[in-house]
């Protein structure tokens, strides 16, 4: 019996590679997980383990592309990692360390390249939060970091360099003494803050009332708030779309993010703030579109 003809996305993160193989139409055929290589800073283990991988999905489907995506600053042209601190990764060529890896294995699939924060962009604008929408969302995902990404009528916006690093930008509120947005903000930073194991205790105990991560909790509202308007006044989007570990929260931290959002926008046309819909697949969903994309242009060019 044949294979089904599929493409592969890979989502490499900070602790976490997730893996999704699906047919072209986009039935799931199988979602793996497997532990980032640590202390890879030129990512050779790496570009083994996703040859291994792509060795294991090729048993189960006729892979017609691959699409992977890396954390950090990418050049998706030349296929680099420009820079991904969580990975020890400065200027690695990781589209052409996999290729080998792919080769030696005989695998000889068509390789599509690009950024995490993105592709999940690409996921919830293709099959999620973001679809259907006309003009302009705003992808935000609040994890470990904080980044964002813009989609418009299904397509990416700004796909390289810095676009998007929200994170990095220093928060000028005296209260925040210089941090930056994700050493306020990221569902670390609110654990930290709160003195809690992980940032859903943290909420869970602010909701309870607990006066330190009651704190905490404002003051991510406050400084996400502050990136939200100001991506509603240069963009003009109508929806942003929250992801990331914080969002497990629900209405405890959406409910007086959309109060505090719409302060800052007034005489603004209204924003919808919701929930992405792909949560922390949202990412290999995305490299798996992305694949998928790659291997009908690749038809269409012959």
């Amino acid at each position: 019996m044949s294979l089904p003809r599929a493409v592969l996305g890979i989502d490499v993160g900070g602790t976490t590679i997730k893996l999704r193989l699906e047919t072209r139409s986009g039935e799931l055929l199988d979602a793996r997980r497997a532990p980032t290589p640590q202390g890879d800073a030129e990512a050779l283990r790496l570009a083994e383990l996703v040859a291994e991988l792509a060795a294991d999905a090729a048993q189960k489907g006729e892979l017609d592309a691959i699409g992977l995506v890396v954390p950090g600053i990418v050049d998706a042209v030349t296929g680099r990692s420009v820079l991904a601190v969580n990975l020890g990764w400065r200027d690695v060529p990781v589209v052409e360390l996999t290729r080998a890896a792919l080769t030696r294995r005989g695998i000889h699939a068509p390789l599509a390249f690009g950024q995490d924060v993105r592709a999940g962009a690409l996921a919830e604008a293709t099959s999620g939060a973001a679809r259907d929408v006309a003009g302009p969302v705003v992808f935000l995902p609040i994890g470990t970091g904080i980044a964002a990404a813009v989609v418009a009528n299904g397509d990416v916006q700004f796909p390289d360099g810095w676009a998007g690093e929200v994170g990095q930008l220093r928060l000028t509120d005296a209260r925040f003494g210089g941090r930056r947005l994700e050493e306020v903000a990221s569902a670390a930073a609110v654990a930290a803050a709160a003195g809690t194991p992980d940032a859903r205790t943290a909420v869970d105990r602010a909701a309870a009332g607990d006066p330190r991560a009651s704190a905490a909790l404002d003051d991510a509202v406050v400084a996400l708030a502050e990136a939200a308007a100001w991506y509603v006044a240069v963009l003009g989007c109508s929806r942003i779309v929250l992801g990331g570990g914080l969002t497990e929260a629900g209405e405890v931290l959406l409910a007086p993010l959309r109060s505090a959002v719409s302060a800052r926008t007034d005489g603004f046309p209204p924003v919808e703030l919701v929930r992405a819909v792909h949560g922390d697949e949202a990412g290999a969903i995305g490299a798996a579109v992305l694949a998928r994309r790659t291997a009908t242009a690749g038809e269409a060019a012959r």
